[in-house]
């Protein structure tokens, strides 16, 4: 267990590591190429390494030089893997690890942990169909362990439904331009966390993919493509910022990460407008975003398209005047953990009103007191209450190493703001 003692921060600047989102994605351009790829402020992490080792056995080879990974990608033809490939609770590498496996040679099984097991993809696996790869889930249920034959990916017309995770869709736009039809894809329902589609399709154009699309309902992928070298800059990762953002907002200072501009194709960036809206200052600087906390007052927002800082957001409205209400959040059910009864569980543990229901969140801001808080094998619910325990005697992260998931170091980057 980790105690966090109260802290009034004055003014820091803090640096966080490369995106996993980012990083995930440009492993697999990396390895879809057939010369070697540059791949600079990748993020190293549990989840980030067990898509760089699944693809390792997949005939990939990735090696150090400096700070940077060369990846040699195999021109969007993998090696047969007879053993199962074990992906953890990463449900990004499962999904679109599930996507590339359709261009390999033979069956692959891909499995993870106990919660990975409980984690729906069967709309990923239909899809799959439709282009021709036999894909199942082995427990017959749509999740894993799943099974991918690759060797058949043709291409042609695929529906796909989003509504539980956008992930599906950029599984199948990486591995599109490998068929050898034309890929038409159309969009059934959502897709969540749109942002993500946008980061899947800036980083397929900087390898060279040519693709067009009619918002988010209709993507269209020329098939007979191949990606180019390239070097790909992973951005700092606006999830992780988050949480020093919200530290600036509950302790009333300012905090500022390097490494993030306004531009970012992040859609957690949208984080600081939300907090601008509670009250807080946000300042776009040329070495980062900084955000100076101001009192706080409660917000009605729609999160569908940034899932990942929920918690955080939570953690912020229990220090907020009024009642803060998330709506478009269903999906958040699916994740490492069920986020909306976890938030909602400690946050009553640390005395303050949380409802939940199909979709929505609803907080109403008071005088948090101390927790003990789980963090239900989910590194954003330890990283998220930290926070909490700037501002409130007595909090306590259990099991604080599930942070290694996805940000190794947030403990040493945490203390810094001491």
């Amino acid at each position: 267990m980790k105690t966090i003692r109260p802290q009034r921060i004055t003014d820091r600047t803090v640096s966080v590591p490369g995106s996993k989102s980012y990083t995930h994605r440009a492993f697999i351009a990396a390895a879809l190429s057939d010369t070697p790829c540059r791949v600079m402020g990748a993020l190293d992490s549990e989840d980030t390494r067990l898509t760089q080792k699944a693809l390792a056995r997949m005939g990939v080879s990735c090696r150090p030089d400096g700070p940077d990974l060369v990846i040699q990608g195999r021109g969007g033809r993998f090696d047969p893997v007879a053993a199962p490939i074990e992906l953890g609770n990463s449900g990004t590498s499962m999904r679109l690890l599930a996507a590339v496996a359709a261009l390999g040679q033979g069956p692959y099984v891909l499995q993870g942990s106990a919660r990975m097991a409980q984690r729906p993809m069967g709309d990923l696996l239909d899809a799959l169909n439709r282009i021709g790869v036999p894909a199942r889930s082995l427990a017959s249920n749509g999740c894993p362990p799943v099974q991918i034959v690759g060797g058949h990916a043709v291409g042609g017309p695929v529906r796909i439904d989003c509504h539980l995770s956008s992930q599906f869709l950029s599984g199948l736009l990486l591995i599109a331009p490998c068929c050898p039809e034309t890929v038409d894809i159309e969009v059934a329902r959502g897709p969540v966390s749109r942002p993500y589609i946008d980061l899947t399709c800036a980083i397929m154009r900087h390898c060279g993919i040519r693709l067009s699309r009619d918002g988010y309902a209709r993507f269209t992928v020329p098939g007979g493509q191949r990606y180019r070298a390239a070097e790909i800059q992973v951005e700092a990762d606006c999830s992780q910022a988050s949480y020093f953002w919200a530290a600036a907002a509950v302790t009333g200072g300012r905090v500022k990460v390097r490494g993030i501009g306004r531009g970012s194709l992040q859609g957690d960036l949208g984080l600081v407008g939300v907090l601008e809206k509670m009250g807080c200052r946000v300042d776009f600087e040329a070495d980062g975003v900084a955000v100076t906390g101001g009192p706080l007052s409660a917000v009605e927002i729609d999160m569908a398209d940034i899932p990942d800082v929920v918690p955080t957001l939570a953690v912020v409205a229990a220090f907020a005047a009024g009642t803060t209400i998330i709506t478009g959040v269903g999906h958040l059910r699916e994740k490492e953990s069920d986020r909306l009864a976890a938030v909602a569980t400690e946050l009553r543990r640390m005395g303050i009103q949380a409802e939940t229901g199909e979709d929505w969140l609803r907080i109403t801001g008071g005088r948090p007191v101390g927790a003990a808080i789980e963090t239900y094998d989910d590194h954003r619910m330890a990283m998220s209450f930290a926070v909490a325990g700037l501002k409130t005697e007595g909090i306590v992260i259990r099991h604080p190493e599930v942070v290694a998931k996805s940000f190794p170091d947030f403990w040493q980057v945490f203390n810094r703001l001491y």
